[in-house]
């Protein structure tokens, strides 16, 4: 019978290097994997807004997304707040969602979730969800807040499968005059 040896330090780190690169990877519903990370830049910024574009025009019913140019502004004005960050979802090497969020007093506010509507149902807003949350955590927020379109059922459902819940608050968005609802979930 052989007995292993102690692997030494050569093994461990290809194992601690591999346990790194795997913690921001998961296997989506589709058997694919999907790579959250942190993202900074311009090109990150319009890759985002290119994802926003589609999803909110598939959304809506728009029969054309707004440009990049578009909805560029919007994104870069939620990065702008203190202490804010943009994790981008990738899968084989594309971005397929993203989300925005900052601190907010003791929370964490999530500005912008979105996925790509070819990646829609395949548990991408579920993995950044988690990112999030695992943000939340290490900053120490004690929970994580976001407003909804009162109508975008699909988001609303998605929120309530990762533990958000429904606090009642509903506000008209000054910006788009559209009622959004406020969701809440503790970390």
């Amino acid at each position: 019978m052989k007995v292993r040896q102690n692997p030494g330090p050569s093994t461990g780190s290809r194992v601690n290097r591999c346990r790194r690169h795997c913690e921001n990877a998961r296997v989506d519903s589709a058997g694919d994997v999907v790579r959250v990370t942190e993202a900074s830049g311009a090109d990150a910024v319009r890759q985002c807004a290119a994802i926003w574009a589609r999803a909110k025009a598939r959304r809506d019913g728009d029969p054309e997304p707004a440009t990049v140019e578009e909805t560029v502004p919007g994104i870069e004005r939620r990065l702008g707040l203190d202490g804010a960050r943009l994790f981008l979802a990738r899968r084989d090497g594309g971005p397929v969602g993203f989300a925005v969020v900052a601190p907010r007093e003791r929370n964490l506010e999530l500005f912008y979730l979105g996925v790509d509507p070819g990646a829609w149902g395949g548990g991408v807003g579920s993995r950044l969800l988690r990112e999030v949350a695992d943000h939340a955590r290490a900053i120490g927020a004690e929970r994580l807040e976001l407003w909804v379109i009162d109508d975008n059922e699909r988001a609303i459902r998605v929120y309530e499968r990762s533990g958000w819940v429904g606090t009642g608050k509903v506000e008209r968005d000054p910006a788009s005059g559209r009622l959004e609802r406020r969701f809440l979930r503790h970390v």
